[in-house]
């Protein structure tokens, strides 16, 4: 049975082109895929058995079979369509543990899983809610909950009454834990879990909110993307994984040069047999990539195995084919 489900299918439309040729769970950060953060995330948690739905390019997810990141991994492939975030999880409903948590594939948190899992009542839900930033609440919409804990508001969606104060300073993250009962609203075929099983038990009470404080990054656009790696380069949020411990070169602070020839000013990620002969600074250099003499990058992500050739170059992603200037 499996303690965990994370959503790997989505096409990845609003971060194109980046996803034209990658599932967007397995875009990197700071050099790393972000299915592994998600992985590692889980396995801090305890929740080891995992399993990954996929749909769109999911030939590239049939090499995470198995064990990877502390988890026993296995995939539930959707064909010939996607199923959604309900119908998704209808689809393995029996593989599924009596409780159990759902993580997007494309975000980065630091969730307590394990304390969310627990918030979860008999037959009924919790949701990781997150306080809006100040620009947010237009975009996320506003889940509101109240005095006990229970949801009382997601998007109008669903709302019941309060009891005790409302707080309505907060929105979803996409993170949660369910119980398998919940299922029973789901219909076949493609569904949206919020549409259905949370609008059938919020107003029984069954939902609670599971407010978090800590990282949430939404890498949903090339901008949020780049900056999603900016931020995890100069260790500005909390990762369920260090992505520093899997770099091949490069420094944190200060100047030095490269083995190549190339000049780093840091913070520089650098992969394996990354050839660096221009000069980078605050940058992540994927691997087998390649920095040519008379290239000088800054707030740039290379992927593994591209090739930049000489130029002056801010805030660009390489991700092969046409560099994306943000």
């Amino acid at each position: 049975m499996y303690d965990a489900f994370i959503l790997a299918a989505g096409f990845g439309t609003r971060l194109r082109p980046l996803t034209s040729a990658t599932p967007k769970p397995l875009v990197p950060v700071c050099g790393v895929p972000m299915l592994s953060y998600s992985l590692a995330l889980c396995a801090a948690n305890g929740l080891t058995r995992v399993v990954v739905n996929g749909h769109y390019l999911a030939e590239a997810l049939e090499s995470w079979r198995g064990q990877h990141e502390g988890c026993e991994v296995e995939l539930s492939i959707e064909r010939p369509d996607i199923l959604g975030t309900g119908g998704g999880l209808a689809h393995i409903a029996a593989r599924l543990a009596e409780v159990f948590a759902v993580v997007n594939g494309d975000t980065l948190c630091d969730v307590d899983l394990r304390a969310m899992v627990d918030k979860v009542p008999a037959g009924g839900a919790a949701m990781a809610l997150r306080v809006h930033p100040d620009d947010a609440r237009d975009k996320y919409g506003v889940v509101a909950y109240d005095a006990a804990g229970c949801v009382t508001d997601i998007k109008k969606l669903v709302v019941t009454d309060p009891v005790g104060a409302e707080h309505r300073d907060a929105h979803f993250t996409g993170i949660h834990a369910m119980h398998r009962e919940m299922l029973k609203h789901v219909p076949e075929g493609f569904s949206d879990i919020v549409r259905t099983a949370y609008i059938a038990e919020v107003p029984h009470r069954r939902v609670r909110a599971h407010r978090h404080e800590g990282t949430w990054l939404d890498v949903g656009d090339p901008a949020a993307y780049l900056e999603t790696n900016l931020a995890a380069l100069r260790g500005e949020v909390a990762l369920p994984l260090d992505p520093w411990s899997r770099a091949a070169d490069g420094c944190r602070d200060g100047v030095r040069a490269s083995a190549a020839g190339g000049g780093f000013e840091g913070p520089c990620w650098v992969g394996e047999r990354a050839f660096v002969q221009g000069s980078i600074a605050t940058s992540v250099i994927g691997s087998d990539a390649r920095i040519s003499a008379g290239a000088r990058l800054e707030r740039c992500v290379v992927w593994d195995g591209v090739e930049v050739p000489p130029g002056d170059y801010c805030d660009v992603v390489f991700a092969g084919g046409t560099p994306v200037q943000i």
